[in-house]
């Protein structure tokens, strides 16, 4: 089956490594793809946006061109390996603008999280934990 969804995903955070591990691991029929972001020959502009940009919130396109963001990316990768139970507050239209400052200040903390969740000794704000 071809992806519908692909993650463009910052290898140099190991609990953004460790998630994009789980969504892979419960992704059984194929449907997610993983970039990362950081790799040789990786160009945000192909997808009309910045690596700035892609490197300050999670981003993905899915299998009709559409360049999802943040919250909305996070919901639809879970959707697409049956969990979307899990994210459905993400989603509920009064608790979206909450939901998106509380991750957009996840995003920016994510190297600080690695460390503080225990997943990496990161050193000069930089990790290195590629998805293999």
């Amino acid at each position: 089956m071809t992806a519908t969804l692909t993650l463009f995903y910052d290898s140099r955070c190991p609990l953004c490594v460790a998630e994009m591990r789980r969504l892979a691991g419960r992704d059984r029929a194929g449907r997610l793809a993983f970039r990362d972001m950081h790799g040789e020959g990786f160009d945000a502009a192909a997808y009309g946006t910045t690596l700035a940009a892609m490197d300050a919130e999670l981003h993905g396109v899915d299998a009709s061109g559409r360049l999802l963001v943040g919250i909305d990316c996070i919901a639809a990768a879970y959707r697409a390996v049956g969990r979307g139970w899990l994210v459905w507050p993400l989603t509920v239209g009064w608790s979206k603008p909450l939901w998106r400052r509380a991750y957009r200040w996840f995003a920016r903390n994510r190297y600080r999280a690695s460390r503080w969740f225990g997943y990496a000794d990161c050193r000069d704000g930089v990790c290195d934990a590629r998805l293999r």
